[in-house]
């Protein structure tokens, strides 16, 4: 865990140090960019592995579908209190 904090750390460092440096910070973002892509396609690859996974994956898409309609709702739910007490203001 102290390695992770230490990385994240160490680019903020390297960020902030390159921040006026466009033609760095563009080929970081085109690099992040594309580790995430790879990160995506691996997280694919275990999970088209995984037999339990794969034997579930309409039930698992339908409580994923689930979540984040509650989440949605609870959101838009949250916003309208908050904004409400806010108009009465």
């Amino acid at each position: 865990m102290s390695l992770i904090i230490l990385i994240i750390l160490l680019g903020i460092v390297l960020g902030a140090a390159w921040r006026r440096h466009v033609r760095v910070i563009a080929a970081a973002d085109r690099l992040s960019g594309l580790a995430v892509l790879l990160l995506l396609f691996l997280l694919g690859v275990a999970v088209g592995r995984d037999e339990a996974v794969m034997a579930n994956l309409g039930r698992l898409g339908l409580m994923a579908l689930g979540f984040s309609l509650f989440a949605m709702v609870g959101s838009i739910a949250a916003v309208r209190l908050i904004a409400g007490r806010h108009d009465a203001q």
